[in-house]
């Protein structure tokens, strides 16, 4: 995750991810930008799929996440709940506690943020190309955890009628 300051820095330097997948240099699984307006409640989410095509993950992945990641604080304990149960579950993943709670920590108004799932040295291509200040927060996974992820939140194939 790259935290950029302003709601649209994230969105100017999209298009040198992009340009990065459309070249081959990089290799995105699935990815989100995320913009938080300063006078918003809650920050805005677009699925940006692999930058090139359809993402990998279930469609849905990134809204639950990132629900999970900035609504829980304003939509009550009854969500809180769920969201708590959701949290668990992510956990065994490789998706610790502490991973959501710095990424509420420096995603705030006034921010904006591209999250990329990836393999290999993806991360290293981008922060070379992204030589901007800005916060960046790496959370790499066991193989075994991203095979159990992929399997889990993955796309299902399209079935014949």
């Amino acid at each position: 995750m790259w935290r950029f300051e302003g709601d649209s820095g994230a969105a100017a330097a999209l298009p040198r991810l992009e340009r990065l997948a459309a070249e081959g240099a990089i290799e995105v699984d699935d990815a989100a930008l995320v913009a938080w307006p300063e006078p918003q409640r809650k920050p805005s989410l677009r699925p940006l799929g692999s930058l090139v095509g359809p993402g990998a993950l279930w469609g849905g992945f990134w809204g639950v996440l990132l629900g999970l990641m900035f609504l829980v604080p304003i939509a009550g304990p009854t969500f809180g709940a769920a969201a708590g149960a959701f949290a668990g579950s992510l956990a065994d993943f490789g998706v610790e506690d502490d991973l959501i709670k710095r990424v509420r920590d420096v995603v705030i108004p006034g921010t904006s943020a591209l999250f990329v799932f990836s393999s290999g040295t993806v991360a290293d291509t981008i922060m070379a190309e992204l030589r901007e200040p800005g916060v960046v927060l790496r959370y790499d996974l066991a193989p075994e955890q991203t095979r159990r992820l992929r399997d889990a939140l993955g796309e299902e194939p399209l079935r014949p009628r």
